[in-house]
């Protein structure tokens, strides 16, 4: 590990302002809210850039409300921020728990989750979860009108997302639930990031799988909706599910695409991909009716 090298923090207090030096800067500034990940990148020699931008003094990137029918989330709230919150603890507590599993303390109090999605790690919690509660991204130049897209246009690849040059997440926004509607995040960690993450949203009537939406992330180098294994899950009767699952837990792995590396071989993770997703979507048909039950913090 090696010292940071020297550079000039700049802190605007507006997209405009942000827009503007990265204008002025090009590839020699970045822009940062917690740090977490690009300093971590920076002591270990992987990343250096003379002008960093700090986003915190921005007010358009903060706040958690209700907007629209929909849960909006400034992008530099912490995964803190976000688990802590009463609205969010009472009306969407799997986004709680979710984000009270993220990394330890320390990355949460710190992290925001803007910057987790921009940084588009294939091992990121809420890249995975917010896939199957209709997560949107909404973004903006300094000089230009607001542009949204779906979470799964927004991250485009390992590391790697859609915003343009200038442009800033702004927010983060998922659906409003349906109060006959479960939702679940799991995880399988051997080492320090998760293996393997699941997601799933879904609603029974009439003793049926209705509007399944299930996530695979981790195991490959991006998180993906198991589409072909959804359409197998809906219409299915909870006492199938044994069967049911001899297919669509095959579906979910193909979904992921596994790919080899220190959590295992790609046949591992298409087996603890299965494993998985069948204990997601069980916790959430749990989760229906249920008393949200988040502990205080």
């Amino acid at each position: 590990m090696t010292r940071l090298a020297a550079f000039e923090r700049h802190c605007p207090d507006s997209v405009e302002g942000v827009t503007e030096l990265l204008d002025s800067l090009g590839d020699e500034a970045i822009v940062y809210a917690g740090g977490t990940e690009l300093f971590l990148l920076s002591k270990f020699g992987f990343a250096e850039y003379p002008h960093v931008i700090d986003l915190k003094g921005v007010e358009e990137l903060r706040g958690i409300e209700r907007s629209g029918g929909r849960l909006r989330i400034g992008a530099t709230e912490t995964h803190r921020s976000i688990e802590r919150h009463p609205e969010v603890r009472r009306d969407w507590p799997a986004l709680a728990s979710m984000e009270r599993g993220v990394g330890n303390l320390r990355v949460r109090t710190m992290g925001t989750i803007g910057g987790n999605l921009c940084f588009a790690d294939p091992h990121s919690d809420p890249a995975t979860f917010l896939l199957t509660v209709d997560g949107e991204i909404e973004a903006r130049r300094g000089d230009g009108d607001p542009r949204r897209m779906k979470l799964e246009d927004f991250i485009v690849g390992p590391y790697e997302n859609a915003l343009e040059d200038g442009e800033l997440l702004t927010s983060i926004s998922v659906g409003e639930l349906a109060p006959d509607a479960g939702v679940a995040h799991q995880k399988f960690i051997l080492t320090e990031r998760p293996a393997i993450t699941a997601a799933c949203h879904l609603r029974i009537e009439d003793g049926s799988l209705a509007d399944v939406r299930l996530a695979v992330g981790s195991a490959g180098v991006r998180a993906a909706r198991a589409e072909a294994a959804e359409g197998l899950l809906n219409g299915s009767g909870i006492s199938d599910l044994d069967r049911v699952f001899e297919e669509a837990g095959p579906l979910a792995a193909d979904a992921a695409e596994p790919v080899e590396d220190a959590n295992g071989s790609v046949e591992y993770k298409r087996h603890v991909v299965a494993v998985v997703c069948r204990r997601v979507v069980d916790e959430a048909i749990s989760a229906i009716g249920q008393e949200n039950d988040i502990r205080p913090l």
